[in-house]
Formats: C-alpha cells, structure tokens, sequence
C-alpha cells in the first residue's frame, strides 16, 4: 500500500508532534514554551522531540529551584549530564541527586530519521522482526525503534482528530444556523397572497410544514450546488488514497449522491480545481457504496431479480432496484437504456488467486480476451493492506468489445474495488468514474457508463470457487447495428453470462496448462511434453491477435479505411508491423463482416470446426481435405481443442505440402471461436520439440459465432457469425497500400461467406 504518500501530504502541512514527555511535565512554565514550539515547522520527528525533551527538563528544573538557576548554570547542568559516561565512579558520587534524575536522550542522526521515515511510509506498525532488523541496520536499541513509531503513529492521530474536530464544529455551527432560521420562519409567517406577516392561525399545520420543508431543501440544494461546484471536476492521473488512515473529509453517502447528480444535471458548471484529500474521499466513499450494492445485487433474490419465464434467466426488476439504491454515479441519461444480468459458476482457481488476477490489468486482460480488448491501470491508488488485496483501489481505463465490428467498443474509466467480506469471501466491483465532457456543441457522455459491477467469489473445496457475476450498465443503443440489439439488450454481448461462461472456460484450460500430467490428446504424435505446453500457448496468443483485430480500439495501431469499392458491411483495418517476432514484418491488412444465417450456433460450430468439411469453405485447402495429425484438448467441453492440420496435397511441390496450419476452437454457453494460422514446418517442428513460440510469426483468421436472441446456443432460430482475416499484403513497413490488396481482401471474405451459406444449404 502506496501509504508514504498520503503521510507526506499531512506531516509537511500539520503542526509538531506533542512530545511524550508533556502528560509527565508541570503545565506552568512547561506549557507557553512547548505551545510556541508546536508552531515552529520541523523537517523530522526525531529532531522535534530531542528539542521537546530538552526544553522539558530546562523548564522543569527551573520550576523547581524558582528560576535561580541561571543560563550558564543550566548550560553546565547539562554537559555534566551529557558527557556522564565519561566521569570517573568517585567524580560520578559527586553529581547532584537532580543530575542523578535526568535521563540522557540520544539525537538520531539524519541519516537515521530518514531510514526511520521511509520504513514508516510503508509500514507504520513494525513487528519484533523489522525493529530488530531496523535497530541493527541503524546501530540503534530496539527500544528507541519502537518508541519512535510509537510517537510518529501518536502524531499523526493527533493530527487527524484535530482536524475532524474543527470540521465537527464547523458542521454543528452549521445546523445551528440552520435551527436558527427554521426557528425564525415559524415565529414570522409571510402570506401567500399579499406577501406581509400572516397570522398562525390562518395558516395550516400541514402548509406550515410544508413552508418550513420547502426552506430546508432550497438552502440544501444551495448548499450542495456550491460542494458541486467546489469539489466535483474530472479526476487528474496523479491522485492516491490510504485506506489504512480514516479521513477527516468524508461525506455523508446521502450527500454524496446528490452531489453526483448534481454534476450530472449541471453539465454547464464549470468545475474548479479540487484538493487532492477531497478527490481521494469521494473515490472512496464511491467505491464503498459501489461496493454495498455489488453485494446486495450478488445476494438478494426476489423480488429484486426476476426469473424470465422464457429463457429461465434472472431479470433485474429496475422498479424495485430504483427504490432499494440511491444511484451512485447521477442519473441515468435519457438516450441511455438499461442492461443487467447475473450468473453463477464454479471455476478451478483459487479464490486469492482470482482477486490477484482481477486486480492485474494485464493478467485480468488475458483471462477475457474476447471481451477486454485493452486494460490498463492509470493509477493504484490503494495496493491493500496487511500484505493482502483486502481494501485496495485502482483506477483503472478499460475497452470492452464483441466479437463484431457492428458493435462499437466501450471504453469505460472506472475504479475496481476489492474488498474481503469474510474468511474465504472477497468481492471485487468497478463501478464507473466518467464524468461528462464539455464540448462546443454541449455535454457529450461517453456511450456507456459502468454502474456497480463486478462479482463475490467464495472458496470451496479442493481448490474450486463458486463465484457469484453481476453486470449492470447504461448504454447508448442508438450506435448499435440492428442484428446485435436483441443480443446485447438480453445481456449476452456484455452481460454476466458472456463473463461467466468465458472465466469458466479460460480456468479449464489454464488447469490442462499448468497440470503435472500431459494434457490429453486425440492423436498421438512426436510431441515431447514440453512441446504440448508451447503449443498451447501458441494457440493461446494466436486466439488473443484474432480477437484484437476485429474492433478497432486503442489497444492496436489499426487504422481504419473507408473505399468505396469496399462492402459496407465489411469493416477493413490496416497497421505496420514492426520489430514484432511474433508476426512477420510489413503492412498488415485485417478484414471483418457479420452475417446472419438461418442455422442454429451449434450446427455453425460443428461445420466450421471439422476438418474433414474445411475444404468446402477454406480457400487456402484448393478444394483438398485436411490431415488432422495432432489434437490437444484443452477444456471440459467437447470442442474446445488445439488441432495441428496439413493439406493432403498430391503435388509434393506445391506451397501446401511446406505449410501447417494450427487451429484452436473454443466454446461455451455464450459464443463459439474457431481460429486458424498457417505456419512453417521448420517453426512448427522446434516448437513440437519444447522451443519458444514467441518467435512464431503468425497471422491469425477466423469465426465467432453468437446466437441472434437471447435463447440458448442448441436452440436459437439462427447465427451471427463474423469473418475475420489479417493478411500481410507487403514485406515492407514502408511500402504504401494498394487498392488491389483491400478489393483482394474483401473478395477473400464475401466468398468466404458465400461459400459457408452455400454448404450449408446443400447440407440441410
């Protein structure tokens, strides 16, 4: 936890730390001396309490003696006392009583209070083990270490409650006035009618209350628009939070709301600057409330979710959500609608070793590839603490996507929470942080926004996890294409099921992967076992590049072109291969288009995904069959698998009989992949062997397929499918694109498409 930060920001601007020796000191000629200390500003806490304590004894002893001692006097007093180990036993005998009671304090050097600030920056309370190791690397007494974090941890409780009491009083005086002119309201009545002092008794009980109401909430709405106004602006990329120090900023939940909506309702205001203790309060006080309904919407049944009578999926009933919560991040805008599902799954992964993977931009990105198209982390503003991940908070920047380019990317800017509800519970929610921008033309929103979501994870035996997915967003279905509306309005493009089916899937195979035993294959060839893993990883980031090229997103240099001898429908992309050992130098061009066909998802998979029927779609076969000559499960459901193919070319010489194609097919509940690469043989071979395949270039093509509905993949009425292709069109990065490479590449997928309709329908 990032804890050194946030002390920082408070030791520099706060008063002194009160010395540990002022409970024990007389209050008269001790206390105007120590209260002038306390405005003087320190660079250390060592230095300030060596000068305390100096100052104490002075003060004390003259109090004693009635100021007879003088200056020099005390000057002496104290070198003999300082330099007391030096005196000889008899000189020692000779030392006054009141020499004998003072005690010698040692001075830390700087370098020592600046070892001693760091370590407490990151751990404020040291066990026996760090003092001890502290103490040695210092040459100080273990002793003097754990007074010294004693006193700073003293420190700055003092400082913190003196802070929260002076906004406490601020808050009752507040009220005070508030009470004062209620009081005022009701002793002079004004009347409607001609606006002069009315009579109490001609008013109402029920008006006067209402007139006393209607006052408290135009102050209040005054008062809140001026918070707005003062706290409330887009956050910058450099702020932090300790959760492990309460903070004396915090605002009433109920206030918090309001202030949200304010900003949401008065998108003209512009924000002033905010102080960065403010910013980090309101992440904080979002982040739990996000955190509160995560847990209520992952637990509560009816009547707050609604099993659908068609499907059998729980609905959420947003009449009864709406009374239940106080939204969080503003209302919802009125070209916005509503999207939100739950589902459950048990999953082989450890629940600690989830919330590690969640909290991970990079690993979390990895784990849902077809969903999160690029994650970063702009800022952690709390890693945890305890050495855990309970309480921390990152801000975080992510794109979402489907499988299709009629589906625009989501990015969302939004904090991730993660917090441990029990032995064995943690709960990890994002909730959204975007604020409105303004533009020229007016308030722009981004086309989503990212209400609590997330999910509740529980440990359960032998290594499984039940957890526990809610997912609930507003979204603009305005720049949605037709076909996929019904899809994304049932919760299936972005929903819980689509993340659910996918963590379950992806902790198959990672189980497969990381297993002691060879995964299982279907065909046995010269594969040594560490070349059964290198395959799989291979097919792993074979997969993730098919993904990645299928949405234009700021996750990967495409650029985007529009031709108008290029289908409308087909969305085509072109980016510069550069130094990448994993994709062969030059101009990449990447092609994709979603069709609808009359067939069920599960018939399309099956089609696509057999090998022995590939030449009926695949132009790279010539019409030839394929030679399945290795397969690799890598999942519990049939289907999902890494196959390694060849063309059965009768010419030895051809460009079929040196290639390889290497194809992994997944799928779930939710959608199907199957995607293919051709690959050298030579590479292929130092893979099979147990060599890396970072170095195998590859340009990857494929399928995704998604019901059309909401019904379930075995019995919907037809397909989405979308084609996708990454094609190098020249060797050379700085060579120009040509209009015969698009028209080619979009030849290649319209009679790709053709031919999977035609093959279809001679089949059925």
């Amino acid at each position: 936890m990032n804890f050194g930060d946030f002390l920082e920001s408070i030791s520099y601007s706060s008063s002194n730390p009160i010395a540990p020796l002022a409970g024990s000191m007389p209050t008269g000629a001790f206390s105007q001396p120590l209260l002038a200390a306390l405005r003087v500003p320190s660079l250390s806490l060592a230095l300030q309490d060596a000068e305390f304590r100096t100052r104490a004894e002075e003060n004390y002893e003259m109090s004693n003696s009635g100021g007879r001692k003088s200056r020099d006097e005390e000057n002496e007093s104290r070198s003999e006392s300082e330099n007391m180990d030096g005196v000889s036993g008899d000189d020692q005998d000779g030392v006054s009583d009141k020499s004998r009671r003072r005690k010698r304090y040692h001075r830390h050097t700087p370098q020592q209070i600046q070892e001693l600030e760091a370590v407490f920056k990151e751990c404020p309370h040291p066990d026996e083990k760090q003092r001890l190791e502290l103490s040695k690397k210092l040459c100080l007494e273990t002793r003097q270490v754990k007074f010294w974090f004693q006193n700073r941890r003293t420190q700055m409780k003092t400082q913190i409650e003196r802070h929260e009491n002076s906004l406490l009083r601020q808050e009752n005086d507040k009220l005070r006035a508030e009470n004062m002119s209620i009081r005022e309201a009701i002793s002079n009545p004004v009347c409607t009618n001609c606006g002069g002092s009315a009579i109490i008794g001609e008013m109402s009980i029920e008006e006067q209350h209402l007139r006393i109401q209607n006052t408290r909430l135009r102050d209040e709405l005054d008062r809140l628009c001026s918070l707005a106004g003062k706290f409330l602006r887009p956050s910058p990329p450099n702020s932090s939070l300790e959760l492990g120090v309460p903070s004396a900023l915090t605002l009433p939940s109920s206030e918090f709301g309001l202030l949200r909506q304010l900003v949401t309702k008065k998108a003209a205001v512009r924000m002033l600057p905010m102080d960065k203790s403010i910013e980090k309060t309101m992440y904080l006080e979002l982040a739990l409330a996000a955190m509160d309904e995560l847990v209520k919407l992952a637990q509560t049944d009816e009547p707050l979710w609604i099993r659908s009578s068609e499907n059998g999926r729980q609905v959420l009933n947003h009449e009864q959500y709406l009374r239940s919560f106080t939204p969080c991040i503003g209302v919802k805008p009125n070209s916005f609608v509503y999207e939100a599902s739950r589902e459950s799954c048990s999953v082989i992964i450890n629940n600690v070793a989830l919330v590690e993977t969640l909290m991970d931009s990079s690993k979390w990105g990895d784990m849902f590839p077809g969903i999160v198209s690029r994650s970063t982390t702009t800022e952690v503003i709390c890693n945890g603490v305890g050495g855990t991940r309970n309480g921390a908070l990152h801000l975080m920047n992510a794109t979402f996507q489907v499988l299709s380019p009629l589906v625009p990317v989501r990015e969302v800017n939004f904090l991730r929470f993660c917090k441990q509800h029990g032995e064995g519970v943690w709960a990890v929610v994002d909730v959204s942080v975007d604020i409105i921008q303004e533009t020229p033309g007016g308030a722009l929103f981004p086309n989503s926004r990212r209400l609590p979501s997330g999910c509740l994870i529980q440990d359960m035996p032998n290594g499984y996890s039940k957890v526990t997915w809610v997912e609930h967003t507003e979204y603009n279905d305005a720049v949605i294409h037709q076909l996929y509306r019904p899809l994304i309005a049932a919760g299936i493009g972005f929903g819980a099921q689509r993340w659910a089916a996918t963590l379950s899937r992806h902790s198959d195979s990672v189980a497969i992967l990381m297993s002691s035993a060879t995964p299982p294959r279907d065909h046995h060839t010269a594969i040594a076992a560490g070349g059964l893993t290198s395959m799989l990883k291979l097919a792993q980031r074979m997969t993730n590049n098919f993904c990645a090229g299928i949405c234009s997103s700021s996750s990967t240099k495409w650029n985007k072109l529009t031709m108008e001898n290029v289908d409308s429908n087909i969305h085509v992309m072109t980016r510069k291969s550069v130094n990448d050992p994993g994709e062969p130098p030059g101009i990449v061009l990447s092609a994709a288009s979603s069709v609808w066909l009359p067939v069920s998802p599960q018939q399309l998979f099956n089609f696509l995904s057999n090998s022995h029927l590939r030449s009926q779609w695949d132009i790279l076969s010539n019409g030839s069959p394929m030679q399945e000559m290795a397969r690799i499960s890598n999942g519990q459901l049939q289907g999902n698998c890494v196959s390694l193919l060849r063309a059965s070319s009768g010419n030895p010489s051809s460009n079929q009989s040196s290639m390889l194609i290497l194809q992994e097919t997944r799928t779930d509940q939710v959608e199907s992949l199957v995607v293919y690469a051709p690959v050298d043989i030579p590479a292929m071979h130092i893979v099979m062997n147990g060599g890396d395949s970072a170095y195998v270039a590859l340009l990857p093509s494929g399928f995704a397929i998604v019901p059309d509905s909401d019904g379930e993949r075995s019995n919907s009425n037809g397909t989405l499918l979308t084609v996708g292709f990454q094609i190098l069109v020249n060797s050379q990065p700085t060579a120009k694109l040509t209009v015969e490479s698009v028209e080619t590449v979009n030849n290649l997928i319209s009679c790709t498409v053709q031919k999977i309709k035609a093959a279809l329908h001679s089949k059925n």
